[in-house]
């Protein structure tokens, strides 16, 4: 390396850890969330429907957010809207925890689902443009990061449930990560991006390919339908269904989780020896595999095991989605505007999967029983294997610096 290459490496290296850790406070926010929802459900009295119909307000929110961080992001730069979205967040998790009445709790639950928008969206900028900038394949690296933090949220609702402890005490604290990593310094390294250049989205001589994007969006929402269904109804299932205890119940998102963990911290590894698409092959088959153990499952550990094997095979999808995606940006000039463009309005197609997801399972659940709700993201994970040759590498344009300043807020 010449002392010239330096500098650049450094900086992007301070940008890599930057967004890793905006992944890692999303996910142990989003997890702790997650697996409180049974005390949720019991301190406001809320049965099946009524969690159904807060997820998908939630997503509503959270799409919201997701379009107003396409917005900012054009204005003041992704890593200065993603810092933004971290301190909503942590907004949103105090009021989750300390709400008096249901009212402000729902108001919190609101404030949360917004965050979760703007930083998904703003998250997965930075990552798709450090991805370009790198030139090979990092992206299941940050998601990863991401699902360090969903084994810690789950985690500390295991261990606080254990304990004990009351809503407040073991929530509130959850709220710190967003709110130290919101004001870390070497999180400058996610600061404003480039003034926008003059071609927009699709227009030049290189338009984006709607099809293409429409197709990855698809298995986008196919993905998540799944990943809703475990991560909002894995807890409920264990302990209702299965009859589970309250420290044991969070354990089957956890192990969804670290399955999914163990998986991407390899996955950029497979990726590039094998190619995106027999990998997301592969990860509709094991998916499939993994949720027909959950319906099956008589109790607790098998479902455990099912839940595992289901992160195991679908982990890879999300980052493989939104890695295609920078694929389709096409070459300089305005290449990164293109970047951020296209992965919010991919990111709109995580929320529709969130709803159907939660939605969908949460209804079948309620009229048949919980087990077969999770025959939703079962057909969905069969419905991946066929969209996978949408994952085939396009040739990447002009490689376009990721403009990280270490010195700008």
């Amino acid at each position: 390396m010449t002392p010239a290459q330096r500098p650049t490496r450094h900086v992007h290296a301070r940008a890599r850890a930057a967004v890793s850790c905006a992944f890692v406070a999303q996910g142990i926010g989003f997890g702790s969330v997650l697996t409180h929802l049974p005390t949720f459900a019991d301190l406001w009295t809320l049965d099946d429907l009524a969690i159904t119909a807060i997820m998908f307000g939630v997503a509503v929110l959270a799409g919201c957010g997701s379009l107003i961080a396409a917005v900012s992001a054009g204005r003041s730069g992704s890593g200065a809207t993603l810092r933004i979205g971290l301190l909503v967040a942590a907004l949103g998790l105090v009021l989750i925890a300390t709400a008096p009445t249901l009212p402000v709790f729902l108001a919190g639950i609101a404030i949360y689902g917004l965050a979760l928008g703007l930083i998904d969206a703003t998250s997965n900028m930075q990552a798709v443009a450090l991805e370009a900038e790198y030139g090979r394949s990092i992206l299941t690296s940050f998601h990863g990061a991401w699902s360090v933090g969903g084994i810690l949220g789950a985690l500390a609702t295991a261990g606080t449930q254990a304990l004990g402890w009351p809503l407040a005490a073991a929530l509130a604290p959850i709220a710190v990560v967003p709110f130290v990593v919101a004001f870390a310094p070497f999180l400058r390294a996610t600061g404003p991006d480039p003034a926008p250049a003059a071609v927009p989205v699709g227009a030049g001589p290189d338009p984006v390919p709607w099809r293409a994007l429409a197709l990855l969006g698809t298995a986008l929402v196919l993905f998540f339908v799944a990943d809703a269904a475990a991560s909002s109804w894995s807890t409920l299932y264990l302990k209702d269904v299965l009859l589970a205890t309250a420290a044991v119940a969070p354990l089957a998102y956890g192990a969804y989780q670290g399955a999914s963990l163990l998986v991407r911290l390899f996955g950029d590894r497979v990726v590039r020896r094998h190619g995106a698409v027999p990998v997301v092959r592969t990860a509709s088959v094991v998916g499939v595999c993994g949720l027909l153990l959950v319906i099956a499952a008589p109790g607790p550990p098998l479902a455990i095991v099912g839940f595992a094997v289901l992160g195991a095979g679908i982990s890879v999808v999300a980052p493989l989605t939104f890695a295609a995606a920078g694929r389709l940006a096409g070459p300089d000039p305005g290449r990164r505007q293109r970047i951020d463009a296209l992965v919010a309005r991919l990111n709109q197609f995580n929320y529709v999967g969130f709803v159907l997801g939660g939605v969908l399972t949460g209804i079948v659940g309620s009229g048949s029983g919980l087990r077969w709700g999770f025959v939703v993201p079962l057909v969905c994970v069969a419905l991946i294997l066929p969209l996978a040759r949408a994952f085939a590498p396009r040739p990447a344009g002009a490689r376009v610096a990721v403009d990280v300043p270490a010195d700008r807020p």
